[in-house]
């Protein structure tokens, strides 16, 4: 007697690969303590220090960096002056390059979790915003006049929040008042006499009046 249905057997079910379930919150949240853990170095910085490192590590192109850190491997002296060999050196330097992935994916998903909860909070504001709007129309009725309480509280908050952010809102401070300029009276000038003119000095032997 033979069916349509096929017999699978049980190595055959579990080939088929099988749905992860979604992590919670507060999964993804031990997770991410646990693994942070197992990094051997995290040093948080502040905005400014993170601006000056960069600054500074961005001033020395690769190829002058792979270059300057092939002279501590051409000379000992070099090597015991700064007190790292280049081997390490080179080491660091690859570790460096390697944890850029871990920033793109960090940060990839960073921006993938943070999109996704501000979708989440605009969905339920826009549930919110609809379930307020009814409930205020529906509390005209005095057979829903268990929602008239809950409508108060809202447009209490609502005022409340109006005033709040009206008070943080920053004021512009008032323009100075410029000074008007007086008319100035205009000054008149006297007239001055024009100096006298020098006499010749009466030579010898000339005629006198």
């Amino acid at each position: 007697m033979s069916t349509n249905e096929e017999t699978k057997s049980p190595a055959a079910i579990a080939d088929i690969p099988q749905p992860v379930p979604a992590l919670t919150p507060e999964a993804v949240v031990v997770q991410l303590r646990a693994m942070r853990g197992q990094i051997g170095e995290v040093t948080p910085l502040t905005p400014e220090q993170r601006v000056a490192l960069r600054n500074r590590a961005n001033k020395t192109p690769n190829p002058i960096l792979q270059a300057s850190i092939n002279v501590i491997g051409a000379l000992d002296n070099v090597s015991q002056a700064i007190g790292q060999p280049a081997e390490v050196v080179r080491q660091q330097y690859d570790e460096a390059n390697r944890w850029t992935a871990v920033e793109d994916e960090l940060r990839a998903m960073l921006n993938g979790i943070a999109g996704a909860n501000l979708v989440r909070r605009q969905r339920v504001a826009l549930i919110a915003g609809q379930a307020a709007s009814i409930g205020a129309q529906l509390a005209r009725n005095p057979d829903h006049a268990v929602l008239v309480p809950h409508v108060q509280e809202i447009k209490r908050l609502k005022s409340f929040h109006r005033r709040k952010k009206a008070t943080q809102a920053p004021t512009s401070p008032p323009s100075p008042v410029k000074a008007t300029p007086s008319p100035q009276t205009p000054q008149t000038q006297t007239p001055q006499a024009p100096a006298p003119r020098p006499t010749a000095p009466a030579t010898s032997g000339s005629p006198q009046s």
